[in-house]
C-alpha cells in the first residue's frame, strides 16, 4: 500500500480520550513522521545520559527511563491492537493499567542505551507491519478496553501518543 493513501482518522473512529493524540499528527504522510520522529526521539535522547535518564520533575512522577520504557510498552500494545483488527479478529481486547506497567518496566535495571535501542528496535518493527497491511486493513476495527477502533486510528494513536510524551520531556524534564 502506499503511505501517502493513508486518510486521518474519523473521530468516530477511536475513544474521545485519544482526541488529543491523534491531533498531534500533523498532516502528511504518516509512514514518513513515523521514521522521522524514531529520529528525532533517539536524537534528542541519546546524549543525556545515565544520570539525567534518571530524573523525574517530580517526586510521583515518571524518570525518563521510565518514560522511555512506557513509549515501548504503549506502542507494543497499540500495534498489537492494529495487527489483530487488521487480521479481521473481533475478539474484544482489554485495556492496561500503564501506571502498573511503569511501576514494573525494570527501567531503572537497564541502561538508557539499551532502553533506547529497544524503542529504536520497535519503531522498526511497528513501521515493517504497518507497511504490510492492505488498504482494506486499515478500515478494520475493534473493541479496545472497551471502545471502538480502527486500525487506522491505531497507527495515529501510536505517532500521537509519541508526540505527546516527547513534549512533556522537552517541557518538564529538559528545560534548564
Amino acid at each position: 500500500m502506499s503511505s501517502t493513501t493513508l486518510n486521518r482518522p474519523a473521530d468516530k473512529e477511536y475513544a474521545s480520550f485519544y482526541a488529543g493524540y491523534v491531533a498531534l499528527v500533523p498532516e502528511g504522510d504518516l509512514f514518513v513522521l513515523l521514521e522521522e520522529q524514531a529520529a528525532g526521539t533517539q536524537k534528542l535522547l541519546r546524549p543525556l545520559g545515565e544520570p539525567k535518564s534518571q530524573h523525574r520533575y517530580a517526586p510521583d512522577k515518571w524518570s525518563i527511563r521510565e518514560v522511555i520504557g512506557h513509549l515501548a510498552d504503549s506502542e507494543r500494545v497499540f500495534t498489537y491492537r492494529a495487527l489483530r483488527f487488521a487480521r479481521a479478529d473481533a475478539t474484544p481486547l482489554p485495556g492496561y493499567d500503564e501506571k502498573l506497567w511503569a511501576q514494573t518496566t525494570n527501567a531503572h535495571a537497564r541502561t538508557m542505551a539499551s532502553l533506547l535501542d529497544d524503542l529504536q528496535v520497535l519503531r522498526m518493527a511497528t513501521l515493517s507491519l504497518f507497511r504490510g497491511f492492505a488498504e482494506a486493513d486499515w478500515e478494520r476495527s475493534g473493541m479496545a478496553n472497551n471502545n471502538p477502533v480502527t486500525v487506522r486510528a491505531l497507527a495515529y494513536i501510536v505517532a500521537g501518543h509519541e508526540r505527546h510524551h516527547v513534549k512533556i520531556v522537552k517541557e518538564r524534564y529538559l528545560q534548564p
